[in-house]
This record gives C-alpha cells, sequence and structure tokens, in this order.
C-alpha cells in the first residue's frame, strides 16, 4: 500500500498519521502502538502510529517526506497476521506553483478558475480562495497528494468544471502557526515552481 504521512506534535501529540485511501474510518483496531483504520466495507484506509518518535528518527511536522529507512521500520511494526506492507510514492505531490491566469466561474461567485504552472506543465485548478490572484506562487496538492485530514486528491468536476488538482492554505498543511483563516498559503518570491514545497519549505534545497 502507498503511505503518505503527516505528524504535527502540537496539535495532534507524537501519531503519526498515516493513510492509503480515500474514506471515512467507521472503525479502528489498536494493536501495540499501531492503530488500524477501517472504512465501513472493512476495507484498511490508514494507520495511526502513537509514540512515533521513538520508532522513527527525524520527524517534522508537516506532510512526512517517507524515507526508504521509514518504511523498512514501519513494516516491522505492522502484525503479520494484517499482511500489508507499506510502500513509499516516489512522485512529488506538494508543488510549487504559480498562477498564470484566473477567471470567474461562470456558475459561481467565489469560485475562480486558476491555470497554474508546474514547471513541466500547466494545470487548471478551480479554487474557491478569497486571496488568490494572478503571478502568485502557490502550494500545489496534485492528484495522488493525501492531505492531512485524510483526503486523498484527485481529478474532479466543480459545477461542470475541471479542477486538476487544490491550492492548499498553511491550515490546510498543518504547518506550524499556520492562520486560522481562510485563504491559501501564498509564498515568497525565492521559491521555485516544479519543485518539492516539503523540500524547500525544510530547507532541502
Amino acid at each position: 500500500m502507498i503511505l503518505h504521512a503527516f505528524y504535527n506534535k502540537a496539535e495532534v501529540g507524537d501519531i503519526l498519521l498515516c493513510r492509503f485511501q480515500n474514506g471515512q474510518t467507521d472503525h479502528a483496531e489498536r494493536i501495540d502502538d499501531i492503530c488500524y483504520l477501517y472504512d465501513q466495507k472493512g476495507e484498511m484506509i490508514g494507520l495511526n502510529i502513537f509514540n512515533a518518535s521513538k520508532h522513527l528518527s527525524g520527524l517534522k511536522d508537516g506532510q512526512v517526506e517517507i524515507t526508504d529507512e521509514m518504511i523498512s521500520r514501519i513494516n516491522l511494526l505492522l502484525d503479520p497476521t494484517k499482511e500489508i506492507q507499506v510502500e513509499k510514492d516516489d512522485q512529488e505531490r506538494l508543488i510549487v506553483g504559480q498562477v498564470v491566469a484566473i477567471e470567474n466561474h461562470p456558475d459561481s461567485d467565489h469560485l475562480h478558475i486558476c491555470q497554474v504552472d508546474l514547471g513541466a506543465e500547466t494545470t487548471q485548478i478551480v479554487c474557491g480562495a478569497p486571496n488568490v490572484a494572478l503571478h502568485q506562487k502557490v502550494v500545489v496538492a496534485t492528484p495522488g497528494t493525501m492531505m492531512p485530514n485524510g483526503l486523498l486528491i484527485v481529478p474532479s468536476t466543480l459545477r461542470k468544471v475541471k479542477s486538476n488538482g487544490m491550492l492548499c492554505s498553511a491550515r490546510e498543511l498543518l504547518l506550524p502557526n499556520a492562520p486560522q483563516v481562510r485563504g491559501i498559503l501564498v509564498l515568497d518570491e525565492c521559491y521555485r515552481v516544479g519543485q518539492s514545497f516539503l523540500k524547500q519549505y525544510t530547507g532541502g534545497k
């Protein structure tokens, strides 16, 4: 299973939140420090790893960059009777983008249709943030991104207009001291379009 993980010790505690797919948790089963999460159909949709810093080193708040060592350690923690193994997604998902065109949604008084430069391509994203504007550098959750609330970003259609990702707020990314107000995170000019947001945010350039 492809693993997406998030960590925010101040807000959540020393718990690594891991998700495999979209879905609402219907029931959970805890075995030692691993809590297995299931939806109504009984499919496993994620894990919560308690006392995460005891098992995994180098955890930082926000979406966690999965390493081979982390995958190995987590797989050793899993109950063998569950017959699951996790693996990492090698593709960068949270990308720095730049809004290169914007227009009002024809069927909404608050949605905007944005063309966003991702470096290798330009993609269309429908955004309802009140502060989105032309030329901004923004954080783009591309399809396949698992957000901290467990939402998996997939291509969608909003009021008959296709949207291929999401422009993120600091609050949605669970960044430290994120303002609890509506609005996307607008990045400084030093951020490089098309590159990983997390690597640049944490200084791993």
